[in-house]
C-alpha cells in the first residue's frame, strides 16, 4: 500500500468511526450490553481457532528474534482469552453512565444547571505487542458508546484481525454497526502518521506501548492525546513494617510478571528495618535470578546472601522501567527521603508503602505525586480488570482528562445541560 493509498483508506475509517459513533451514542444499554456478552461468548467458543493465529505471530516474533518479555506480551493463552471475556461481561453487568445527570442545582433564576455523561466520540487506540488489548479497547468503546479505530502492532498482526472479527461479529449480532470498532489492516507505519492527524475524525489518541512511540505520538498528534511513557513503580518498606508481609508484597511486586508497566522497578528500605529485611528479599531474588542494582548502603547489607546478582547502582538505573529481572535497591532515612526520590525519579504510575504506622501511609498517600498510591499492596493491582472498571483501555500519567487506568469514565466527558420552563435572563 503506497502513501496516496494510506491516506485514503485511514480517512476512510475515520469517516465511517465518525458516522458509527453517532449511531453508538444513541444505542440503548441493554443492546450494548448484548454485544458485550456475544464478544465474551465467541472469545470462548474460538480459543482453538485464535491459537492458530496466534502462533503464527509467535513464530515470526520468535523468528525476528524479539526479546522473551516481548514474545510472553503476544500470547493469546487460554487464561488470557478467559480474563478478556470476563471483562467484557463484567462491563456488561456494570451501571449505564451514558445520559447520566449529576448535580443538577436549581438556580435564582428558576433554572436547573447539572452536566450529563456522554460518549468521547470517536479515540484512535495506537498500541504494541499484547493482542488482548484489542478486545479490552473495543469493549470499553462498545460500553461506553464510542467508536473506535484500533492500529496494533505488526508483530501481533493476525492475532489482531482474527480477534477483530469476532468483535464485528458481536457487534453485527447486536444490532450495532460494525464499523464501531475497527483495526487497521496494514502494518504501514504511515497509517500512524495519519491516525494521529485527523482531528475532523478522531476526538482523542490513546497510545500503549514503548516509550519511542509514545513520545513519537505525543509529539506528531494533531489531536489529544491520553499517555504513559514508562512504568518506573517503586516499592517502599518504611519502618515500622510487618517483615513478612513485605517479603511477600515486595516480592510479588518484582516477581509476579516481570513485563507489565505495574510490576516494581525499585525498591526503597527504611535504614530502620534494612539489616533485617534486605537479606530476606535478597534470599527470594536471588533464588528467581533477579540482578539487584544497589547503593553503597545496601549492596553492604546483600552481599552476605548465598548466590545474589549484585551490580552498583548507577544514576540512571534510579530512572529506569526494566521489565526485566532486575531491580534497583537503595536504603533510605524514612519516609521523607523515600517520598522526595519516588517524586523525583518516578515516572508517577504507581508506588506503595509497606507499614504499620497510619500517619505515614497517610503522609505518602496525600504527598506521592503519582497515578495510583498504594499502602500494605503490591503494584501489581494497578489495572483496570483489578480495579473493577471491567477493563482498561491504557494507566495515564497525564493529569488531564484522565488519570491512573483508564476505564469507561475516561472514554467519557461531561456536558453541561440546563434546564428551563420557559425563563429569560433579565
Amino acid at each position: 500500500m503506497n502513501a496516496l493509498n494510506v491516506a485514503e483508506y485511514t480517512q476512510t475509517l475515520g469517516l465511517q468511526a465518525k458516522t458509527a459513533s453517532a449511531q453508538m451514542a444513541r444505542a440503548s444499554a441493554s443492546t450494548k450490553n448484548k454485544a458485550l456478552k456475544a464478544l465474551a461468548r465467541l472469545l470462548r467458543e474460538n480459543v482453538a481457532a485464535l491459537a492458530v493465529d496466534n502462533a503464527r505471530d509467535l513464530e515470526r516474533a520468535t523468528a525476528a528474534g524479539l526479546s522473551a518479555p516481548m514474545v510472553d506480551r503476544l500470547k493469546l493463552s487460554p487464561q488470557v482469552l478467559e480474563t478478556c471475556a470476563q471483562g467484557c461481561e463484567q462491563l456488561a453487568s456494570m451501571p449505564e453512565l451514558i445520559g447520566e445527570l449529576q448535580g443538577l442545582k436549581q438556580q435564582p433564576s428558576g433554572i436547573r444547571v447539572g452536566q450529563m455523561r456522554v460518549p468521547i466520540g470517536v479515540f484512535g487506540m495506537i498500541f504494541e505487542s499484547r493482542p488482548n488489548v484489542t478486545i479490552e479497547a473495543a469493549s470499553l468503546s462498545i460500553k461506553s458508546g464510542n467508536a473506535c479505530i484500533l492500529r496494533g502492532g505488526s508483530e501481533a498482526i493476525e492475532s489482531n484481525k482474527a480477534l477483530a472479527r469476532l468483535v464485528q461479529q458481536a457487534l453485527l449480532e447486536a444490532g450495532l454497526p460494525e464499523d464501531a470498532v475497527q483495526l487497521v489492516q496494514t502494518t504501514d507505519r504511515e497509517a500512524v502518521g495519519q491516525l494521529i492527524a485527523m482531528p475532523q475524525y478522531v476526538d482523542v489518541i490513546i497510545p500503549r506501548g514503548g516509550k519511542g512511540l509514545i513520545e513519537r505520538i505525543s509529539r506528531e498528534a494533531k489531536v489529544p492525546v491520553i499517555k504513559h511513557l514508562d512504568g518506573n513503580c517503586h516499592t517502599y518498606v518504611d519502618d515500622p513494617c510487618d517483615l513478612d508481609l513485605a517479603v511477600r508484597v515486595t516480592d510479588n511486586a518484582k516477581t509476579q510478571k516481570y513485563s507489565p508497566c505495574n510490576a516494581s522497578e525499585s525498591l526503597l528500605v527504611a535504614r530502620g528495618v534494612a539489616a533485617e529485611f534486605l537479606p530476606r528479599i535478597g534470599a527470594v531474588f536471588a533464588a528467581k535470578g533477579v540482578e539487584m542494582r544497589c547503593d553503597p548502603e545496601a549492596l553492604q547489607l546483600l552481599s552476605p546472601v548465598s548466590g545474589a546478582h549484585l551490580t552498583a547502582a548507577t544514576e540512571q538505573d534510579w530512572f529506569e522501567e526494566y521489565l526485566a529481572p532486575i531491580i534497583s535497591i537503595k536504603v533510605v532515612a524514612g519516609v521523607d527521603e523515600a517520598i522526595a526520590h519516588i517524586n523525583h525519579y518516578s515516572s508517577h504510575h504507581t508506588e506503595a508503602i509497606l507499614t504499620r504506622d497510619h500517619v505515614h501511609a497517610q503522609r505518602f498517600l496525600r504527598e506521592v505525586d503519582s497515578s495510583s498510591v498504594m499502602v500494605n499492596t503490591s503494584t501489581r493491582f494497578a489495572d483496570g480488570f483489578e480495579y473493577g472498571l471491567g477493563a482498561e483501555i491504557g494507566i495515564s500519567t497525564d493529569k488531564f482528562h484522565a488519570r491512573g487506568p483508564v476505564g469507561l469514565e475516561g472514554l467519557t466527558s461531561l456536558k453541561w445541560v440546563v434546564l428551563g420552563e420557559g425563563e429569560v435572563r433579565s
